[in-house]
């Protein structure tokens, strides 16, 4: 996936070695992501604009709104995340419809905080990368990889969910073999947050060397 994506932007300076982050529900990628944020890496998450986005007063409300009618919405003007959840899950056309609002916002404002970052290189946490085709964001890309089996159970560990209802976000989302197939790195985190940390350090060494160049 190394490619020469690095251009100078509107301030002449050549942007940041961009690395994009994924992995399937479960995986571990916001731990990973927070141990590239321990070396000091500027971590932009695709899920925190999303919710900034869908917050009260957010760019991305309105247009949910128009697009899913007042039962999306609570009465206090904030989106009704599970009830907006339960629909796309349900609908792949509301699914589509939702990530045409969505995505281009999210992909402008990653674009900024990429411009506007002055560090070596910068960490895109996406987790639907393979799904959205936004490969064409980084110049390298790292996936988080580990079995259903144990995506399944940390997911109802932290969350409560079924493991029918985390089996249906999977159908949702690329494969296993899909993000491995365009992965130039990948973490496999079968262990503990310990396990995680040699893991990191190394890919952190790679990357400055990387964007050295």
């Amino acid at each position: 996936m190394m490619s020469q994506r690095s251009s100078p932007g509107p301030t002449g300076r050549t942007r940041a070695f961009t690395v994009a982050l994924t992995g399937g529900i479960g995986s571990g990628k916001s731990a990973v992501a927070e141990l590239f944020a321990a070396h000091g890496v500027t971590v932009v998450d695709a899920d925190v604009i999303s919710h900034a986005l869908t917050a009260p007063g957010g760019a991305a409300l309105a247009p949910i709104n128009q697009a899913f009618g007042a039962a999306v919405i609570t009465a206090d003007g904030a989106l009704d995340r599970a009830a907006l959840r339960e629909r796309v899950f349900t609908d792949p056309q509301a699914r589509r419809r939702l990530e045409g609002i969505l995505h281009p916002l999210i992909r402008t404002r990653m674009q900024a905080a990429v411009a506007a970052d002055d560090g070596p290189y910068v960490v895109l946490a996406i987790p639907l990368l393979v799904e959205t085709g936004q490969t064409d964001m980084a110049d390298r890309v790292l996936v988080v990889d580990a079995p259903e089996a144990l995506c399944i159970e940390r997911v109802g560990r932290r969350s409560g969910l079924s493991p029918e209802q985390v089996r249906r976000i999977m159908a949702s989302q690329a494969s296993r073999a899909e993000r491995l197939a365009i992965a130039d790195d990948v973490i496999e985190n079968t262990g503990t947050r310990a396990d995680l940390e040699p893991a990191v350090r190394r890919l952190h060494t790679r990357y400055l060397a990387l964007a050295a160049t």
